[in-house]
């Protein structure tokens, strides 16, 4: 029998390996998993819909992932016949069971993954912090004062926890990106269109939002994009086809690289000194390992594009919101989402037009910028993860909203009002580096390279053209041999 520590030590595809040559069986890492859930759970409410009968019941396929423990977001990522709440009271009330497995889902299963339940995420992955009120925070298991981030938070504790080596993640404006870098994981973002969404839609918020997973190791996330990435029934494009399989990206050189770097926010936040530190350490790395690396940045204007980005976001959410109270009747939703949906109504179709219209600008000057450049590299995160509750709304700005809101005055509190535009910059300050990845629909990967004096991980961000997943993976394979991560343990 496999100890703790002895499963901890072995990322998914060395667990997979265990199983296939009968060292372990699968119900033995499935019973560790299990356990390991139990004793660190109740501190950081990770887990919230448990599937432990289902997953003991269940028979693994023979894939690459073949018998590995596995937990997938309650957002848009639905096993049949299970609770799915998208981190929602009003689902959770209604006691909502998905119908049929998400596409995602189904390809997971199909790599041989055993899944043992469900993550928490804030109502509809609004957030880039993950305090619903159906569920309650998570916490970071590096420090429980502390999140984990947002809206994949529930996958990255569970993850950095130890209690399953990878879990299904999503990423819409950085949230796998973001928790990776607050629990000291990889976390690696495909390029639009790249893994499915569906069954029933083809894309989500234009391509913005992608399905994948959080993982310690990069083989890890290369051997699952391999096994899950490919159209649909439902894709507007077909997308060419990696050159060679993921999995052998991760080994291979990358070869001399051209790497632009800025450490400055893109919305004029300041950026802690240990975050600019660690790009500059990074800097110096990568010159090392016979990159070419530069200070330089795309000539954009971040804070029109911040609001460009909630435009659209906010838009989409509203859009959510409405289909919720058709499903369920009666939604008695979060304050903020209501608010943010109230701001969407408020918007005219040719602001949301324009916006988007925006959204292809942004592409053209990143495209037009990585055309003479390999990567661009900046911090994941401004600000080290903030304490539980610190990222909630501002009383001041919730009282100015409530006092439109029974007026039907959601028209009172256009995006462009300086109230909604502080609070959107407010919420930004930590996190403004990975919407631009999203909006522009390139990959981009937060390695876990560095740390804050103290000691909270820090990731590092890289952002490639389109099609530079196998690029991305080359370089993050290199950076673990260099600076291997791996023996870096949250306290939890």
């Amino acid at each position: 029998m496999l100890t703790f520590d002895e499963y901890r030590a072995h990322d998914g595809l060395g667990l997979a390996e265990l199983v296939r040559t009968r060292q372990v069986s699968a119900a033995e890492l499935l019973e560790l998993a299990i356990a390991r859930r139990e004793q660190v759970d109740p501190r950081l409410n990770a887990v919230v819909i448990p599937m432990f009968e289902q997953a003991r019941a269940y028979r693994h396929a023979p894939g690459p992932f073949a018998g590995v423990p596995f937990l997938i977001k309650d957002l848009y990522q639905d096993y049949a016949g299970v609770r799915a709440t998208s981190g929602s009271a009003a689902y959770k009330r209604a006691g909502y069971v998905a119908s049929q497995h998400a596409e995602i889902v189904a390809r997971w299963l199909r790599a041989g993954v055993v899944v043992m339940g469900r993550t928490n995420t804030p109502e509809f992955g609004a957030k880039g912090t993950t305090e619903p009120a159906a569920w309650g925070p998570t916490r970071n298991p590096w420090d429980l004062m502390r999140t984990p981030g947002g809206s994949s938070g529930g996958s990255a504790a569970a993850v950095a926890a130890g209690i399953v080596p990878l879990a299904g993640a999503s990423d819409g404006g950085g949230s796998i990106r973001i928790p990776a870098a607050c629990t000291g994981l990889f976390g690696f973002k495909p390029g639009r269109g790249r893994t499915p969404i569906g069954p029933e839609a083809g894309e989500a918020l234009h391509g913005a939002a992608l399905n994948h997973v959080l993982t310690r190791s990069v083989r890890d996330s290369a051997a699952m994009l391999d096994a899950t990435h490919g159209g649909e029934r439902a894709s507007l494009f077909a997308l060419a086809p990696p050159e060679r399989p993921y999995a052998d990206e991760v080994t291979r050189e990358p070869g001399r690289l051209r790497i632009a770097f800025s450490t400055r926010s893109p919305i004029g936040a300041p950026v802690h000194a240990d975050a600019v530190a660690a790009i500059e350490r990074t800097a110096r790395l990568l010159e090392r390992l016979g990159h070419d690396v530069e200070q330089a940045e795309p000539e954009l204007d971040g804070v029109a594009m911040a609001r460009d980005f909630c435009t659209v976001w906010f838009a989409q959410l509203a859009r959510v919101v409405e289909e919720t109270q058709r499903l369920l009747g009666s939604a008695e939703l979060e304050f903020d989402t209501i608010a943010m949906a109230a701001v969407a109504r408020s918007t005219s179709s040719v602001a949301y037009a324009t916006s988007y219209g925006q959204w292809l600008v942004y592409t053209r000057q990143l495209n037009e910028f990585l055309a003479e450049r390999d990567l661009f590299m900046t911090p994941t995160l401004a600000a080290p993860p903030p304490e539980v509750g610190a990222r909630t709304t501002p009383l001041w700005a919730e009282r100015a909203m409530r006092m439109s809101l029974p007026l039907g005055g959601s028209r009172l509190i256009p995006l462009a009002s300086g109230t909604i535009q502080q609070t959107i910059l407010a919420n930004l300050g930590w996190v403004p580096f990975t919407q631009l990845a999203n909006i522009t629909g390139v990959p981009a990967m937060s390695v876990p390279l560095e740390r804050f004096e103290s000691g909270l991980p820090l990731g590092v961000l890289f952002v490639a053209a389109p099609g530079g997943e196998g690029r991305l993976f080359a370089l993050a394979g290199q950076l673990e041999r260099a600076a291997p991560w791996d023996a870096r343990r949250a306290s939890v």
